[in-house]
């Protein structure tokens, strides 16, 4: 049984990898901490586990396998590098941490420890995803050129419930998060988009937005610019309650279009004697999804393998996020060669 300390329930998705873990019949939730005690108190008496006043007492304890981090992600770094060199597996929440110099700090821990550590990037794992992949192995759209990826919700927007919106308050806060809806919910397509065009681009524009006023940006666009001319535009956002996940990719023999207002994916391709030749077809059956990150990560403990293309995916999230948000600030298109 591989025995997990939770580290903070402030992510939303905090109670969701909880659930996990309590689901899966290799796993059990240990102990608690939370940099809110009177909130872990409360999730540590609800999973009938201890509460440990000091991320450092919880981490000293030779019961504890690995640990699940929710916590601010200000604290990334400090917390996972904890753990590392504490000798515990670690599955996190994405970002790994705000900036590269950051996120090197991070896996140079793991490196040295050698323990396991798992991004969550859930949309790796989607049959959507796993369709776009086997498409553009095909070779169907040819050369790629333009890829555009959204997800957006409508968190900030007032309810009746909710005057402030669903999204918790310090989801707000720049300097917890890091950024507001690019950093955040971008995440997904973000990684997506540099999945599709199979590496990093040379720079990056962005533009943010604040319909909600708040501290952190509620309405977001990155461009990437690659060095052969593709491009890939991502979009998110917190103030669009009815806007469905959309994915395109676009190239110089064919287009791919898929949304989840129909969950269809679409192809059409000037190739003769293809799928999608001619007239829009739809492709089906859109394969299963395949196994969590988080189950993933169980493995990954129990066979002492390494989740290398999802750490390598995740480092290159941290660089475009870092760059995103150097170019919304200062209003010009940022290098990733200027990054650390």
């Amino acid at each position: 049984m591989i025995k997990i300390g939770k580290i903070s329930y402030w992510h939303v998705h905090a109670k969701d990898y909880t659930k996990q873990a309590l689901d899966h019949p290799a796993a059990q939730i240990a102990a608690v901490w939370d940099e809110i005690p009177e909130r872990g108190r409360r999730e540590a008496e609800a999973l009938g586990v201890p509460f440990y006043e000091k991320l450092e007492d919880m981490l000293e304890n030779a019961d504890i396998n690995g640990v699940i981090n929710d916590a601010p992600t200000d604290m990334h770094r400090d917390v996972l590098v904890a753990a590392a060199k504490a000798g515990k597996h670690i599955f996190t929440e994405k970002v790994v941490a705000p900036t590269v110099k950051e996120c090197e700090e991070v896996l140079s821990a793991v490196r040295k420890s050698g323990v396991k550590l798992t991004v969550s990037l859930p949309r790796l794992n989607h049959g959507y995803t796993l369709a776009v992949q086997e498409i553009l192995k095909q070779g169907i759209l040819g050369d790629v050129t333009l890829v555009r990826t959204r997800l957006s919700h409508g968190g900030a927007l007032p309810t009746e419930s909710s005057p402030n919106g669903w999204l918790p308050a310090h989801f707000f806060s720049a300097a917890q998060c890091g950024g507001g809806a690019m950093i955040d919910l971008g995440c997904h397509p973000m990684y997506l988009a540099r999945l599709f065009l199979g590496g990093l681009p040379d720079s990056v524009s962005a533009s943010y937005g604040y319909v909600t006023g708040r501290e952190v940006e509620d309405n977001a666009v990155s461009v990437l610019s690659y060095p052969n001319g593709a491009m890939a535009i991502v979009e998110a956002g917190f103030v669009n309650s009815q806007s469905p996940f959309v994915i395109e990719v676009h190239g110089t023999a064919g287009s791919l279009l898929y949304s989840t207002h129909d969950n269809k994916m679409l192809v059409r391709t000037s190739k003769s004697g293809v799928t999608g030749s001619s007239e829009w077809t739809e492709i089906e059956p859109i394969p299963q999804d395949r196994e969590s990150a988080f189950d993933q990560w169980i493995g990954h403990i129990q066979e002492n393998t390494a989740a290398q293309e999802n750490i390598a995916l995740a480092l290159d999230l941290t660089r475009l996020m870092e760059a995103s948000n150097i170019s919304a600030r200062d209003g010009r298109p940022v290098k990733l060669s200027e990054l650390i």
